[in-house]
């Protein structure tokens, strides 16, 4: 079930977003907005996401992309929740980075260029990738087949 948090989420329109940072500000928590437009990153083995096994799709928190699918995370032990794989070529897009004395690649969100972390070629089969995101950029919805079986276990 899509929660509209902001008049640019959705998780059906894959129409671009290019708004300005200062409206950008206005509607995303604090949090989200430190990630997403100022490349923050939350602490190691803080985020909520990092070692969650649960079954379902995760979704860029500030204008609800589809990114990743569990089926694709993988325990890399970094302290982030990372994946081989994102959902489609085009949920997320590549920049280089050179902050921190370091090379790397940025990961963005496809739809609204939040940044998400960065790709690394230290990841599993069959891709080599590891995608090192943080929680707070990302929401989550549980796999309806593991909701049903769960309300089925119940009653």
């Amino acid at each position: 079930m899509e929660d509209k948090k902001n008049e640019v989420y959705s998780r059906t329109d894959s129409s671009k977003v290019n708004i300005s940072n200062d409206e950008w500000k206005k509607l995303l928590p604090a949090d989200v907005y430190n990630i997403a437009r100022e490349k923050g990153t939350e602490w190691a083995f803080s985020g909520k996401y990092w070692n969650s096994k649960e079954k379902g799709t995760y979704y860029c928190a500030a204008c609800g992309n589809p990114l990743f699918v569990s089926d694709a995370k993988f325990e890399s032990s970094c302290g982030w929740p990372s994946f081989f794989q994102p959902l489609t070529k085009t949920s997320v897009i590549y920049a280089p980075d050179n902050t921190h004395g370091m090379q790397r690649t940025e990961v963005m969100c496809g739809r609204c260029k939040a940044h998400l972390g960065h790709v690394f070629d230290d990841g599993p089969p069959p891709t080599g990738l590891r995608y090192c995101i943080n929680s707070v950029i990302l929401d989550f919805d549980k796999a309806q087949e593991a909701d049903k079986n769960y309300k089925d276990k119940k009653e």
